[in-house]
This record gives structure tokens, C-alpha cells and sequence, in this order.
């Protein structure tokens, strides 16, 4: 029997664990796009490149996400 409290307290724990873990994701925005994903399959990936390269090319001067990191590192 004492084996059986273990269990019940070991999952209950677990469950809060995860919890915790879907509510700091939640309010960090992990689950706010959900849309794109589902579309992007949608596109060859050199149609997404090319879009992104006229963009920029249009006169955006900004860097886009992936550069921020080497911006930091130069």
C-alpha cells in the first residue's frame, strides 16, 4: 500500500511540473503563431528565401532576427 502513495505522489508531482512548465511557455509567447507553420509547408523554401532577399533589397535596412546574434558577436 505504502507503494501506491509513492506512485500517486510521484505523478501528482510530475503533473505540476508540467504545468509550470506549459504556463512559463504560455506567457513567454510560444503558442502565440500558430498559423505560419501550418502554411509554410505550403511554400518551396527558395520562394521564402527570394521573398526575403527582396525585402531587403526594397530598401529595409533592418537585420532581420538571425543577424541580431552576429551583430552581438562582432
Amino acid at each position: 500500500m505504502d507503494i501506491l502513495y509513492l506512485m500517486i505522489l510521484c505523478s501528482v508531482s510530475l503533473a505540476a511540473v508540467f504545468l509550470v512548465v506549459f504556463i512559463v511557455n504560455a506567457r513567454k509567447g510560444q503558442f502565440e503563431d500558430d498559423e505560419s507553420p501550418a502554411v509554410r509547408i505550403l511554400f518551396d523554401s527558395d520562394e521564402i528565401k527570394e521573398k526575403e532577399d527582396n525585402g531587403n533589397k526594397e530598401g529595409n535596412d533592418e537585420k532581420g532576427g538571425n543577424n541580431k546574434i552576429e551583430e552581438k558577436s562582432e
